[in-house]
């Protein structure tokens, strides 16, 4: 079991919290920084490394702030190197530090809601494998062997763009990371759907593509629109059929839906059960 914490305190209450009410510790936990922008926290992954969880690190070329349109970070530039002293450096603490790190690299990229898309800011078919496969190289010429590369699509959806076209191969991958949420009715567009409706049709694609270790690497659900807490036990049941599924991590904010397992009483109940119930196995060369 993991989390995401969209801000992680210097003395991990947010996520003491969150095991609390889980009633189990998180083994892994993501954590989000900015391509060309954050540098390399060790001592925040080293105090991550001392309460016993893997470090997942999501790695987002943009700044926040400017939405889509944002041509100092486009794909083409990032394959052509204009971020290379910057990935450089990152790559060499990463191999100072030593201890194995996931690393999630513009995630969500089938979609169209993030500046790495292919299909906003001047971005062009081919320029996501092309920066994914510059970026990995850089880091294996720094001998950062400890880093694992997490591809990690969206739970695709209608006029997504096909998986096919963005997976950067398996000798640039070590595992793939499935975003999905039950968003019930929060949104005009979205209603409930079921384990198997978020991330099957995904699954299917992906054992096309690779048969690499599978970990859902944000998943959640919202409570408008249906029961949480039987969406839950049906989220545990559907890891249990599904033996592709390494682990998950918990998206654990009040976002654009109140995400978080305690967001009911009925529903942390439910999420502690199923993770006292379930036994995770773990990617290659996650030790905590």
């Amino acid at each position: 079991m993991g989390v995401a914490l969209g801000d992680v305190d210097a003395d991990l209450s947010g996520l003491r919290r969150f095991e609390r009410a889980a009633g189990a510790r998180a083994r892994l936990v993501g954590i989000y920084q900015a391509f060309g922008l954050d540098q390399f926290d060790a001592e925040l992954l080293s105090r991550l490394r001392a309460h016993g969880a893997v470090p997942m690190v999501t790695w987002e070329p943009w700044d926040w702030r400017k939405g889509l349109s944002q041509p100092d970070f486009a794909l083409a530039r990032i394959a052509g190197g204009a971020f290379d002293d910057y990935a450089r450096a990152w790559a060499a603490a990463a191999h100072a530090w030593g201890r194995v790190l996931y690393l999630r690299f513009a995630p969500e990229m089938n979609g169209d809601w993030r500046p790495w898309s292919e299909r906003v800011n001047g971005n062009r078919p081919g320029d996501f494998v092309a920066a994914w496969r510059h970026l990995h190289a850089v880091f294996a010429a720094a001998g950062a062997r400890n880093v694992r590369w997490v591809w990690s699509p969206n739970a695709i959806y209608e006029g997504a763009i096909p998986l096919a076209r963005l997976y950067p191969g398996r000798q640039t991958v070590d595992l793939v990371g499935i975003d999905g949420f039950n968003w019930g009715t929060t949104q005009s567009w979205s209603s409930w759907q079921s384990f198997e409706s978020v991330f099957g049709p995904t699954l299917r694609s992906v054992r096309r593509l690779t048969h690499k270790p599978v970990l859902l690497t944000e998943v959640a659900s919202a409570d408008r629109g249906g029961d949480k807490a039987r969406w839950l036990r049906g989220f545990f049941r559907g890891l249990a059929r599904h033996r592709e599924i390494r682990g998950f991590v918990w998206f654990n904010e009040d976002k654009e839906a109140d995400w978080r397992i305690d967001s009911s009483n009925a529903a942390r109940r439910t999420f502690a059960w199923g993770v006292s119930a379930r036994k995770f196995r773990v990617p290659p060369g996650f030790r905590p």
